[in-house]
């Protein structure tokens, strides 16, 4: 209990006051047992909605909190309840606050915008809206695409006997490759953003890989469609009424452009004022985003119809559940990350010498497969984080002479987030939808079989033309 009433002054002391007495972490003085909250954490957000589903929906808050506890009240008696509060509000405030604010954002304004009518699938149908939904994805995050096309798409082709395919080439495009070319795109990117990777420069380095997937799955897609799509011949009609193609919530699209307009702001205007936010430094540029974007997420929900979100099945369930979770991410990630950083003098230098080559350079096809793998079972935000860190950990450095190697990252994050239903939020929620409108969706182990059969061979095609 003294452990806990000195952590919780301590925390009150930094918001009244900076923390002279804080210092940065040395994570070459950190064992490898102050990774295992982090560990708990992604595993059981991986295996608990699988192994116990019904206690995770109604006790995944206590649990994230739980491990978060276990990573903070240990370090707190140990490192001095100072160094711990100090810890925490500089995550918060340069991490997970904007992070959560961004994704608040998208979340809220791509839930206003709402698509009407029926439309028909047929192969040049369905594959020009999985090709409109992967480029938007990168200007609208994953998770505003999918909600935006899954219920559309579905509706198109729910006198389909065949369509389950639909659905899983959906997740692989829109739901997580469609959103490797800009910070807005996937979380882990907007990350990097946050760590001073420019915005543009994903646009610029992930174009050709990302183009190259998109193009083969597409056309993949195509053939496939086509082949179901002769093989069934005259279809039931369509349960679907027929009615005018339109969009509600149009003025969310205005909106949408205004985030764009204040996240480049963030990345461009440089005026050099650093305001001290409870003892925290904190860039003018990024609060100003900040409150803009806030500004925008009341915006929208004043604007749009609540007609209109209530037609998209919008609620705020997503949002909390992904703050809560990524809460307890952010906290317990601390200690992973500043070992790392030590690299070799840290207890994680096995790893970091799994991922270089002899002569100690990068292996970038080893940061391309681990980062993605990781991503595939783990959410892919804290995977990304997790390997900048480890390459660098410094955006110039990464962005100049390790180019390749943040290539690597950022793809094997973005792109093998399709390989499960885990890997990344969108996954799920597609997946759940799609069940609710009477779409068999394979089981876990059953997507990886399409995952691995489609999307592996793919990988090592990127791994061949690009990283080694």
């Amino acid at each position: 209990m003294r452990v806990i009433a000195g952590f919780v002054f301590a925390l009150l002391g930094a918001m009244i006051a900076p923390p002279a007495f804080a210092a940065s972490i040395n994570g070459a003085e950190l064992g490898i047992l102050w990774a295992l909250p982090f560990a708990g954490i992604l595993l059981s957000i991986a295996l608990l909605p699988l192994l116990a589903p019904a206690v995770w929906h109604h006790h995944y808050g206590k649990i994230t909190a739980a491990w978060a506890l276990a990573f903070l009240l240990p370090f707190a008696a140990s490192h001095g309840a100072g160094n711990a509060a100090h810890a925490l509000l500089e995550v918060a405030l340069h991490e997970y606050i904007p992070f959560i604010i961004l994704l608040l954002a998208l979340f809220t304004v791509a839930g206003g915008v709402r698509l009407l009518g029926n439309l028909h699938g047929s192969p040049s149908l369905n594959t020009t809206l999985l090709l409109i939904g992967t480029v938007i994805a990168s200007w609208m995050g994953t998770t505003g695409a999918s909600m935006l096309l899954i219920r559309p798409l579905i509706r198109a082709n729910d006198n389909r006997k065949h369509n389950v395919h639909v659905v899983v080439f959906f997740i692989f495009l829109v739901s997580n490759i469609g959103g490797a070319l800009t910070p807005l795109g996937d979380p882990p990117l907007f990350l990097g953003f946050l760590k001073g990777v420019d915005f543009f420069w994903t646009t610029q380095h992930l174009f050709a890989p990302t183009l190259l997937v998109a193009v083969i799955l597409l056309g993949l897609f195509y053939a496939i469609d086509s082949y179901y799509y002769r093989k069934e011949g005259i279809t039931p009609s369509d349960p679907s009424p027929d009615s005018p193609i339109g969009m509600e919530g149009g003025i969310n699209l205005v909106l949408l452009v205004a985030i764009i307009l204040a996240v480049l702001m963030s990345g461009m205007w440089k005026p050099g004022v650093t305001l001290s936010v409870f003892g925290i430094a904190v860039e003018l540029q990024n609060l100003a985003r900040d409150l803009l974007l806030l500004v925008i997420t009341g915006l929208s929900l004043k604007l749009t119809a609540k007609e209109s979100r209530d037609g998209n099945g919008f609620s705020w369930g997503p949002i909390v559940e992904v703050a809560k979770l990524f809460a307890g991410i952010f906290v317990t990630i601390i200690p992973a990350i500043a070992i790392l950083r030590a690299g070799q003098d840290g207890a994680l230098s096995g790893l970091v010498m799994l991922a270089s080559n002899a002569d100690g350079s990068p292996n970038n096809a080893m940061y391309f497969w681990l980062a993605g793998g990781l991503s595939s079972f783990l959410d892919n935000a804290p995977t990304y984080l997790v390997f900048f860190n480890m390459a660098s950990g410094d955006a110039a450095t990464m962005m100049g002479q390790l180019g390749t190697t943040l290539l690597a990252v950022s793809a094997g994050a973005v792109f093998m987030g399709a390989n499960t239903y885990i890997g990344n939020a969108p996954n799920f929620m597609v997946k759940a939808i799609a069940e609710e409108m009477q779409v068999k969706m394979p089981s876990f182990f059953g997507y990886m079989a399409w995952s691995c059969l489609i999307l592996l061979p793919c990988f090592a095609l990127v791994t061949i033309v690009f990283f080694r």
